[in-house]
C-alpha cells in the first residue's frame, strides 16, 4: 500500500498496491522518474545490451570525451579536474558534430556557445550560467544562450524553486524567438512536472510531439498522462512510442501498467511477459507480473514471479516488499517477516517494511517486537508539508490495540468485549482512518513483563481430537475462498472463519436445545449479536491491522451524522475489479430506477427515455443520458435501493446508495455506500431480531423432529437473517466473511453441510445487496451451496471454545503448521 528515493518508491509502488482500491495522484519530474528508472536497468554504459541503452537517449546533451575509452588505465579524468584544454577539446567536438542547438554564422560565438554547454554536461551550472551571461550581454537575444542558461537553471531547479522559475522564464523566451523547436517545449515540461503543472507540461509535450513527433516524446507524455491516471490516452502513447521504436522494455512495462489499473489483469499480464522478452533480465517487470498475480488470486504465479526477481537481484527492495506484504496477506506470516527482514537490513527507514514486520510479529503473538518495530514507524515524523503516510497514520492504532490484545492475551474471550472495552473516539478514528488527534486518551497499558509472548506451537502437540478440529476448519475456510480477482486466498483467514464457523455450530445447537452461552462475562441464552460476535472475533484475531468494530456501538455523535460504508466501483479510469461481475446487475437496476422515475415526473417523455436507455451498454453512458433528458442532472445523480421487510409486508427499508458523478467519460466515480444511522440501524436490527426469535423457535422444534420441511424453513431464515445483515453492513470491516462463517455455522447446527464452493465472480455481501428479497437470495445462495446431510462424526469433535478459551490460544492455533499433516480435500 523511506526518505531515500521517496518519489520513485511512491510512484512505483502506488501503481502496484491495488487493494487498497484507492490512489492517489502524485507529480513527479518525467526526467527524474525515466532516468532513475532506466539507470536502474542498465542504461548508465551504452555499451551494454547496445539496443536496450537506446532507450536512454534524452533532450539532455550526452558529452564523451573524445581521448577517453571506456575501462582504460589510468581511468577517465573526474568532471572537476577539467582544465581549459580539455573544455575547449570538448567544445571543438561538439561544433564538429554539430551537437549543440541554435548555433550561429560566427565560428568564434559558436565556440563560446559550445563551451558553456560542455559546462553543463559536466555538472558545473553556476560557471554555464556565468558563462551564458556574459555573452548575452552581447547579445541579449542570442537564442542558444537564453536556450543554455534556463537548461542550467533547470538542472539546478531541485535546490531552489527560484530556480525553476527563472529556468521557465528563459525557455519561455526561447520559445517566443524560436516556436518551431520541439527540444525546448520538451525541456519546458521537464521543468513544470515536478512543480505539479502537468497540464501545462502536457500541452507543451503535445507540441513538440506535433513538431517532430518521436518515441521517446510519446513516452514522456505517456508517463505524464499515467500519474494523471489518464490510463486509455497513456496507453495510446506507449503503443505510439513502441511502433515507432519497438525495442523499448520500459515503454511495454507502463503500457502494461495502464492495463493492470484499468483492471484488465490478463492484458496486463500479456504485456509484462512482452517486456521480458524485450528484456530477459527486466527485474521490475518481473515484480509487476508477481503484483499482477497475486492481483488475480494466483498465489503460486505470483510467487514464481518474484523469485525470478529476486533472483536477478536479491536486495531488490520493492520485490521484498511486496512478497512480504503478499506472504502476510496469504497467511504465511513467518516467511513474511523474513522478506522484512532482508528489506530493513538493506533499508532501515522503509516505513511499509517496517510496519508490515511490526503487524506481522503482533499477528503471531510476538508483541516485544512488533511493539518495537511500530514505534520505530513512530518516530519517522514525517516533515514540515510533507504527507504523512498510510503506514505513520495507521501505527498509533495498531500500537495501542496490540497493547490492548497484549493484556488480556490470558483473559478468556467469553469475559470481555473489545467494542466496549476500547474508548469510542478512538474506535472511530480507527475505522475511519483519521489522524491519531484523540482528545485525553488516556494510552493502553505498556508490554506487561510477566505475559509472556505466544510461543510456536507444533501440531503433534494437540490431541488427535483437535487435530481433526483444525483440520475440519481449514477445509470449512476454503469454502469460503472468494474466486474472484482481488481476493487472494488467505489460510490463516480461512483457519479462522473455519473455527468461527464449528463455534457457531456448536453455540446454535446448544442455544437449540436451551442451554445457556458465556458471553460479555454473563451466561445467558444466545442473542443474535452473540452469534455474529463468535465469527467477529476470530476475523480480528486473524488479522489485527483491520478494525472490524460495530458501527453502533460507535459514539453516538459520529452515529448521529451517519457513518458511510463506501466502495468506489470505477474512479476515473481504475476500475474496482473484484466487483466486476455485478457492474451489468447494477446497470440494470440503475434502468430500471431511471425508468420509474421518468414515469412518475416526465410521462411524456418516457418512451423516448427507454428507448435511450436500450442502447445504453456501460454505467459510464448513463450520465449524458440523464443530462439530456433531466434539466436537473449536472455533475451527477443517485439510484437508491430498497430493501423489503419480512416482518412488516409492505414496507421498505433503504438499501444501499448508487452514486455516478463527472464531467466527462473517464473523468467518473460510480460509488456504492451504505450509511449507518441510527434509525436505520434500529430497523435492520428490529428485521433481525425478528428472524432470530423465529429461528430460534423452529431450530428448537428441529431438535425434536426429522421433518424435512422443518429443515428447510430454517435454512430459509437462516439466509434471510444474514441477507439483512449484508444489507445493514453494521461492521467497519469483515461483514462478507462473517456473514457466510454464521451462515455455515447455523446450517450446519439445523443438519445441513455446505458442500459447494462460492462461483466464480460471487461475493456473499454484494449478492445480498443486489437481490431484490430475501427470498431470491435464499435461492441463489442454495444453488451454489450444496447442501447435503450433516455427518454424525461433527456432533463429536471438541468444543471450539473450550479448546481455545483466551486469546493466547487462539493465536497459537492459527500459528499451527498443519499443511503435512490434514488431507486435501477437493
Amino acid at each position: 500500500m523511506a526518505p531515500a528515493s521517496r518519489a520513485v518508491v511512491v510512484l512505483t509502488l502506488s501503481v502496484l498496491y491495488l487493494c487498497r482500491t484507492i490512489f492517489s495522484t502524485e507529480y513527479f519530474s518525467t526526467v527524474t522518474f525515466f532516468n532513475s528508472e532506466l539507470h536502474k536497468h542498465g542504461c548508465s554504459s551504452p555499451s551494454e545490451w547496445e539496443e536496450y541503452a537506446a532507450d536512454c537517449e534524452s533532450s539532455i546533451l550526452q558529452l564523451e570525451d573524445p581521448d577517453c575509452e571506456e575501462g582504460s588505465n589510468p581511468p577517465c579524468e573526474s568532471v572537476f579536474s577539467l582544465n581549459a584544454e580539455k573544455i575547449l577539446s570538448q567544445a571543438k567536438l561538439f561544433i564538429e558534430q554539430k551537437k549543440f542547438p541554435f548555433p550561429v554564422d560566427n565560428h568564434n560565438t559558436n565556440e563560446e556557445l559550445a563551451i558553456g554547454y560542455v559546462l553543463i554536461g559536466n555538472g558545473l551550472y553556476d560557471e554555464a550560467i556565468k558563462h551564458f551571461s556574459l555573452l548575452l550581454q552581447g547579445d541579449p537575444e542570442l537564442v542558444s544562450a537564453i536556450y543554455g542558461r534556463g537548461i542550467a537553471y533547470g538542472k539546478k531547479s531541485l535546490q531552489d524553486i527560484k530556480n525553476a522559475d527563472l529556468a521557465l522564464y528563459e525557455l519561455s523566451r526561447v520559445i517566443a524567438l524560436e516556436p518551431s523547436w520541439p527540444e525546448v517545449y520538451e525541456q519546458r515540461a521537464e521543468i513544470l512536472s515536478p512543480l505539479g503543472r502537468i497540464s501545462e507540461a502536457l500541452g507543451d509535450l503535445t507540441k513538440a510531439i506535433q513538431l517532430q513527433p518521436s518515441a521517446r516524446l510519446y513516452r514522456h507524455r505517456g508517463t505524464l498522462l499515467f500519474i494523471s491516471e489518464d490510463y486509455v490516452a497513456a496507453m495510446e502513447d506507449f503503443q505510439q512510442s513502441l511502433d515507432l521504436k519497438k525495442n523499448q522494455p520500459i515503454a511495454m512495462l507502463y503500457k502494461g501498467l495502464t492495463f493492470f489499473h484499468r483492471g484488465m489483469l490478463k492484458e496486463a499480464i500479456e504485456t509484462f511477459k512482452e517486456a521480458l522478452k524485450l528484456k530477459s533480465d527486466f527485474i521490475d517487470a518481473y515484480k509487476s507480473l508477481g503484483q499482477a498475480y497475486r492481483e488475480l488470486g494466483d498465489f503460486e504465479a505470483a510467487m514464481e514471479s518474484f523469485q525470478k526477481a529476486l533472483m536477478l537481484n536479491q536486495n531488490h527492495i520493492q520485490s521484498l516488499q511486496l512478497r512480504g506484504m503478499m506472504l502476510y496477506h496469504h497467511g504465511s506470516l513467518q516467511e513474511a517477516i523474513g522478506n522484512f527482514k532482508r528489506c530493513l537490513q538493506l533499508e532501515p527507514y522503509n516505513e511499509v517494511c517496517q510496519y508490515m514486520k511490526g503487524l506481522s510479529h503482533v499477528a503471531m503473538g510476538q508483541f516485544y517486537e512488533g511493539i518495537k518495530a511500530q514505534t520505530k514507524v513512530m518516530l519517522n515524523d514525517p516533515l514540515l508539508g510533507q504527507k504523512a503516510s498510510s503506514e505513520y497514520l495507521k501505527v498509533k492504532y495498531l500500537r495501542e490495540y496490540s497493547r490492548y490484545l497484549h493484556s488480556h492475551l490470558d483473559i478468556p474471550v467469553a469475559e470481555y468485549n473489545v467494542d466496549q472495552d476500547l474508548p469510542g473516539n478512538f474506535k472511530n478514528h480507527w475505522a475511519k482512518n483519521l489522524p491519531f488527534l484523540i482528545e485525553d486518551y488516556e494510552e493502553q497499558p505498556g508490554l506487561q513483563p510477566h505475559i509472556k509472548d505466544v510461543l510456536p506451537q507444533n501440531f503433534d502437540s494437540y490431541s488427535s481430537e483437535v487435530q481433526k478440529l483444525i483440520c475440519t476448519a481449514d477445509h470449512l475456510g476454503a469454502l469460503m475462498q472468494y474466486n474472484t480477482p482481488g481476493f487472494l486466498p488467505n489460510r490463516r483467514i480461512h483457519r479462522a472463519m473455519g473455527l468461527a464457523t464449528l463455534e457457531v455450530m456448536q453455540a446454535m445447537h446448544r442455544t437449540w436445545s436451551n442451554s445457556k452461552v458465556r458471553v460479555n462475562g454473563k451466561t445467558r441464552q444466545m442473542q443474535w449479536r452473540d452469534m455474529f460476535d463468535i465469527a467477529v472475533k476470530w476475523r480480528r484475531i486473524a488479522d489485527p491491522d483491520q478494525p472490524v468494530l460495530w458501527l453502533d456501538q460507535m459514539p453516538a455523535r459520529s452515529l448521529s451524522r451517519g457513518f458511510n460504508n463506501h466502495i468506489n466501483l470505477i474512479r476515473g479510469q481504475i476500475i474496482n475489479i473484484r466487483y466486476l461481475a455485478y457492474f451489468d446487475n447494477i446497470l440494470d437496476f440503475i434502468k430500471d430506477r431511471i425508468l420509474v422515475y421518468h414515469g412518475a415526473y416526465n410521462p411524456r417523455g418516457l418512451l423516448e427515455v427507454r428507448q435511450a436507455l436500450e442502447n445504453v451498454n456501460k454505467v459510464e453512458d448513463l450520465l449524458p443520458i440523464m443530462k439530456q433528458f433531466n434539466s436537473k442532472t449536472r455533475d451527477g445523480f443517485t439510484v437508491n435501493s430498497k430493501v423489503p421487510s419480512m416482518k412488516d409486508p409492505g414496507k421498505e427499508y433503504d438499501g444501499f446508495t448508487i452514486t455516478i458523478t463527472g464531467d466527462r467519460v473517464g473523468n467518473m466515480l460510480f460509488s456504492v455506500e451504505t450509511q449507518t444511522t441510527e434509525e436505520r440501524t434500529q430497523q435492520y436490527q428490529s428485521e433481525i431480531e425478528s428472524i432470530y426469535k423465529d429461528l430460534t423457535a423452529k431450530g428448537k422444534a428441529l431438535m425434536l423432529s426429522t421433518e424435512l420441511g422443518d429443515a428447510d424453513a430454517v435454512c430459509n431464515l437462516i439466509l434471510s437473517l444474514v441477507y439483512y445483515f449484508c444489507n445493514l453492513m453494521p461492521l467497519s470491516r469483515g461483514s462478507s466473511v462473517v456473514a457466510y462463517s454464521v451462515v455455515m455455522g447455523a446450517l450446519m447446527a439445523s443438519g445441513k453441510e455446505v458442500m459447494g464452493r462460492i462461483p466464480k465472480g460471487k461475493l456473499v455481501d454484494f449478492e445480498a445487496m443486489t437481490t431484490p428479497s430475501p427470498d431470491s437470495f435464499s435461492k441463489t445462495a442454495k444453488s451454489w451451496m450444496n447442501l447435503k446431510s450433516l455427518p454424525s462424526w461433527y456432533q463429536s469433535l471438541p468444543s471450539v471454545a473450550e479448546t481455545f478459551p483466551s486469546t493466547r490460544t487462539m493465536i497459537e492455533v492459527l500459528n499451527t503448521d498443519s499443511a503435512s499433516h490434514c488431507p486435501k480435500k477437493s
